[in-house]
This record gives structure tokens, C-alpha cells and sequence, in this order.
């Protein structure tokens, strides 16, 4: 017997919200965070706004890595990621996030960027892949592969970091992350 569509999924099935902050600091064309927001793959929200429950904050500054550990609060609070501009992120001094209370900060792991602007490039992923990072290691990889349909060099990056990704998702927690990134990168970290 076929469901109606009106009972809902169990928690562990259902996708993972996204949240994005538009710092609106790239080119509108170029900038993936629109794309997303405009595909309804994720919702806009501000620094201002208070998101309940809080969810996870993306923050390249963070001291601890998403993990394995993340992924409950992932599932029911969500992902946020701001998107900006690389360029003045260091200019900031400190990165943007919301007033959203006891929201916890996790850095993606170290992953190689796919995308025109910073290929090859060690930790500089878009909006997008970054979201898509998230989502694999928190144990959403079809949901990571939905979001970066459609994004230049977005067919790249599953592929490109197939490995890392899964020694990621396969980690129980930021400690266990730190030590997979020392051996996937050595030198760099």
C-alpha cells in the first residue's frame, strides 16, 4: 500500500535543513549561495535572526571539525553557512555568525575546492561545496550530491575528495577528524 504523503518521515530520512546568510559581497552571478536559495535548497536567514533549535554554524575559524558527533543536532537544528567572499574574510578578523543561542561552530575538514574560482585549492570551498561537505560527513551523501548538481566543477568534488569524505564520516569525533586530516594531508596541517 502506497503512503499518502501526509505522514512524515522518520528523522534519520528526511533532509537536513539549510540555512545560509547572504553577506553579499561575490558577484550575484556567481554566487552559489544565491543558486541555492533561489532552488529552494536552503533557506535565507540573517546574522540577527534566532534560529530554534540552533543549528550547526560553519565557521572556518572554529577550533573544532564537524564530525560524526554532529550529526543528531545536524539532522534536527540544520546547517548554516554565510556565504562571503574568501577575499575579505581575512580582513574581518572575526567571522560573521548568528545570534542564535549556544549555536556550535565546527570548521569543515581539510578538503580540496572543485569550483573555477579556487581549484586545487586546499580549504577554499564555495558555499555549495561547502554544504555539501557538511552534509557527507554528517552521513547525508545523496542529499550532499542533490546540492551540488548543476554547479561548475561540482561533479568534481565528490570524486576529487571520495576519501577524505569518508574517513571524515567515518570519524566519532573532532579528535578522530583532526588525526584522519594529519594523515590525508601530512605537511599541510
Amino acid at each position: 500500500m502506497r503512503s499518502s504523503g501526509s505522514t512524515r518521515s522518520p528523522p534519520g530520512n528526511r533532509p537536513v535543513p539549510l540555512f545560509i546568510v547572504l553577506a553579499g559581497e561575490d558577484h550575484p552571478k556567481a554566487c552559489t549561495g544565491r543558486r541555492l536559495l533561489h532552488r529552494r535548497l536552503a533557506r535565507a536567514t540573517t546574522v540577527s535572526e534566532r534560529l530554534s533549535p540552533s543549528p550547526l554554524v560553519l565557521d572556518p575559524y572554529a577550533s573544532d571539525p564537524l564530525s560524526a558527533a554532529d550529526r543528531s543536532r545536524a539532522i534536527r537544528a540544520g546547517i548554516l553557512a554565510i556565504d562571503c567572499s574568501w577575499n575579505r574574510l581575512s580582513e574581518r578578523g572575526r567571522f560573521p555568525g548568528p545570534a542564535v543561542n549556544g549555536a556550535p561552530r565546527r570548521r569543515l575538514p581539510l578538503l580540496i575546492a572543485t569550483n573555477p574560482q579556487h581549484y586545487g585549492r586546499p580549504a577554499q570551498l564555495n558555499t555549495v561545496e561547502a554544504l555539501a561537505a557538511a552534509l557527507a560527513v554528517v552521513g547525508r551523501p545523496e542529499q550532499a550530491a542533490r546540492l551540488l548538481e548543476g554547479f561548475r566543477g561540482s561533479e568534481e568534488f565528490l570524486r576529487v575528495n571520495a576519501e577524505r569524505l569518508s574517513e571524515y564520516r567515518a570519524s566519532p569525533d573532532a579528535d578522530a577528524v583532526r588525526s584522519a586530516e594529519r594523515r590525508l594531508f601530512g605537511g599541510l596541517i
